[in-house]
């Protein structure tokens, strides 16, 4: 029985850290006055780092393009969904993939860096 108890609290807790969102970057950026250009960034995180392409046009993200991502073959399935989440919400906090949460977070933060660029002052 301790065992069983024991199992369901772990899987419980690997459900809620599959889907956490990225900590320490940028929420959305709607109140953000952005410059239109092309931005790069990167980032690394343990094993994994990535560079990515921003492409902001009208103060909007209009294009994530993931140039180089190192990183294990779970962590490629973030490759095109956190772009995608990116331009939908208009912010480098999304949710992350579930198993390739590392990834998620370097990608992330390698295009917060990239749009940090593009903030006017």
């Amino acid at each position: 029985m301790q065992r069983a108890a024991a199992f369901v609290c772990i899987v419980l807790i690997s459900i809620c850290f599959s889907c956490q969102t990225a900590p320490g970057i940028g929420g959305p950026l709607v109140d953000q006055q952005l410059r239109d250009g092309v931005y790069e960034g990167s980032y690394s995180n343990g094993p994994n780092s990535a560079v990515v392409k921003v492409t902001i046009a009208e103060s909007r993200i209009e294009a994530v393009e993931l140039v180089r991502h190192f990183a294990s073959w779970k962590g490629n399935r973030a490759n095109t969904v956190i772009p995608q989440r990116i331009i939908e919400e208009q912010s480098t906090r999304v949710d992350a993939v579930s198993g390739a949460t590392n990834s998620s977070i370097v990608i992330m933060n390698a295009a917060q860096k990239a749009i940090e660029q593009a903030y006017e002052e």
